[in-house]
């Protein structure tokens, strides 16, 4: 069996366990939509260029954090080198072709100076709004207070999608963890027309019996119940690219875990992947960056109302399941080579068509990765 066959073999058992396994959006308790953004997400050859492109126009983001939320824009800063492009200002001529482009347009509106973002490129106001810096600093509830100025304020009210992350705050009491749910609470009841997302606190290597495990499962659990939208920052931590578990290894922000550093082993063992180029990654490693980058452009395309059902299902039968599965092991025929199904009706074109995720005119190991985030099994 060639490695590529023990890979695929291996990723097929994956592929069908993980359906019972694990869930990234669907209704809440209470009916409402929740879309929960974690290690499942990461896969962004499979995000359909269309909706990123629609969320780039649709929203306008404020986005308030300290060292650790920047691993989000140092990932998708490096995410855009990756692609050969930069966008450092509204005004940069780079920005135009950037497919993963975003400015800060705020002094445009704040006070009437710089450049207003392009329509292709995303609005993201970085460490705004003023007033706090991240959940818990200068206090657990001034953020709160920043937004709501910010949403009341005439020249900045435009702001519709509202992000703001931890820096080791979320290490904390039930109370005080619920004080931040009643507060998000309210802003989704005064603000129906905003986006507020939700954040799980970084790991801190306490692991599963941890208090800081306890109080992200309460934000787990509060999206769950009432919907909304959760970006994981923890799970994101808690997992390499191949979906391996370390946060039951007392796994940190640096990825270190209890017996070495999953982001360095995986890059090690994976040498000249895109998700290992370096950058500054606060506190981390450049893969923990690009990961959440990547998540990040997901997230916005579910937001802008992409299902997270890809080309996949080969049936058109509403679901991606073992008879998808079965069609794909056909078509598989590894990288720069022609898939020559053995199955007539199937056809190389049809292989093409509903396998080759990254347009490579190939079905490889690449476009694997993509089908076992869309396998569902229904």
């Amino acid at each position: 069996m060639s490695a590529m066959q023990r890979r695929f073999a291996r990723g097929m058992w994956c592929a069908v366990t993980a359906t019972v396994i694990t869930v990234t959006t669907g209704l809440s308790a209470a009916g409402q939509e929740c879309i929960i953004i974690d290690h499942k997400c990461t896969k962004l050859q499979a995000v359909p260029v269309s909706w990123i492109d629609q969320a780039k126009t649709e929203f306008f983001l404020s986005y308030g954090h300290t060292s650790h939320g920047s691993q989000i824009t140092s990932g998708i800063a490096n995410l855009n080198s990756v692609l050969g492009c930069s966008c450092g200002s509204c005004s940069d001529a780079g920005c135009g072709t950037c497919q993963h482009a975003y400015c800060n347009d705020y002094n445009y509106y704040a006070h009437g100076s710089g450049t207003q973002a392009p329509p292709d490129v995303l609005s993201f106001w970085d460490y705004r709004p003023l007033g706090a810096s991240d959940l818990g600093n200068p206090n657990r509830t001034a953020w709160e207070a920043a937004t709501r100025a910010m949403l009341e304020d005439s020249d900045l009210s435009n702001r519709n999608l509202v992000m703001w992350s931890w820096c080791g705050q979320a290490d904390t009491t039930e109370e005080n963890m619920q004080l931040y749910l009643d507060l998000m609470s309210g802003l989704e009841d005064d603000y129906d027309e905003v986006t507020f997302v939700y954040m799980t606190g970084h790991l801190n290597g306490t692991g599963e019996e941890g208090n800081l495990f306890q109080r992200n499962n309460q934000i787990r659990d509060h999206v769950r119940a009432n919907g909304g939208v959760l970006f994981d920052f923890a799970d994101l931590e808690s997992y390499d690219p191949d979906w391996d578990y370390f946060r039951d290894l007392h796994a940190t922000d640096t990825c270190d875990y209890d017996g070495g550093n999953w982001a360095d082993e995986w890059c090690a063992e994976h040498p000249g992947s895109d998700l290992c180029v370096s950058c500054s990654c606060a506190h981390s490693r450049p893969l923990n960056c690009n990961l959440k980058a990547r998540a990040f452009w997901w997230m916005m395309a579910r937001l802008a109302g992409w299902e997270g059902t890809l080309q996949t299902d080969y049936d058109h039968d509403g679901d991606v399941d073992l008879v998808d599965l079965r069609t794909f092991s056909q078509c598989l025929a590894g990288p720069g080579a022609a898939p020559l199904p053995p199955t007539p009706p199937v056809t190389e074109a049809d292989c093409l068509q509903s396998f080759d995720t990254d347009g490579d005119l190939d079905v490889d190991l690449d476009d694997f990765d993509v089908f076992q985030v869309t396998f569902n099994g229904a």
